[in-house]
């Protein structure tokens, strides 16, 4: 038997009643094409294909995926690191539909990397640190709120379906989890680069005020005519504030 890789950061999912209810909020249908992320041994795999839907694996453990490919041949699986993996060519043009039990050392950095090509994706259902998702999903002036906050709600409606003690996974994580769901916001009116450069600025120090945090991009008066107070903190502000800064930026430069 297969075991998990620390190196892979493997938490294989076990619990039956965790996957009931992980499949019964997807209602997969077989009109929706799926990529799922880290299937692992396939226990969520074996009722996607029960669905019928047009799946699409992508695993890391060469071990694994050879164990898949005996199980469900025919079933399309890329071995591949998934932080390596070419969405712009591999997402296609059909939008798609991402599941997974994601390993949690490359949960936030892989985030990122799919909410580039958000307009191609239908939703994510994945599972994550619980207090990495706490952070998702925080409001405004929060302790868990900050860059990772502001950067997915910018660009995701995010919901947390439900948590997930660690004796749902084998080997137990020495954490909880959260499975939650992410659907793309369609209008996206501001500079993804230009965001991306304020918010790392704006939480680099965050006990700084805004005129300090954001001195390097706009003053003062300019924080004031956007009516955004300049002696604020990152934290305080919505994600909606910091639009306007760089809607203001952007006409700026």
């Amino acid at each position: 038997m297969t075991q998990a890789r620390r190196r892979f950061g493997q938490n294989f999912l076990i619990e039956k009643s965790t996957i009931a209810r992980i499949i019964e909020s997807l209602k997969i249908s077989p009109q929706h094409s799926v990529i799922e992320i880290g299937p692992g041994k396939g226990a969520l795999t074996e009722r996607l294909v029960e669905s019928r839907c047009d799946l699409t694996l992508i695993e890391i453990d060469r071990d694994l995926v050879d164990i898949l490919k005996k199980k469900y041949q025919g079933l399309s699986i890329v071995n591949e690191d998934v932080l390596k993996v070419d969405f712009s060519s591999f997402l296609g043009i059909e939008p798609k539909r991402i599941i997974g039990n994601l390993p949690y050392n490359i949960s936030t950095p892989l985030l990122f990397k799919l909410s580039r090509f958000n307009e191609r994706i239908i939703d994510m259902h994945v599972m994550l640190q619980k207090e990495v998702a706490e952070r998702i999903v925080s409001e405004s002036s929060r302790k868990e709120y900050g860059r990772l906050s502001v950067s997915i709600q910018l660009l995701w409606e995010v919901t947390k379906l439900f948590d997930v003690s660690p004796t749902a996974f084998s080997p137990q994580p020495k954490v909880n989890s959260s499975f939650i769901c992410l659907k793309p916001k369609k209008k996206i009116n501001f500079d993804r680069d230009l965001m991306n450069q304020l918010l790392t600025s704006a939480f680099s120090a965050r006990r700084k005020t805004l005129k300090n945090a954001l001195r390097n991009y706009l003053n003062e008066s300019e924080l004031r005519s956007i009516e955004i107070d300049p002696g604020s903190r990152p934290e305080n502000l919505f994600p909606e504030d910091f639009i306007r800064c760089a809607n203001f930026l952007k006409k700026k430069l």
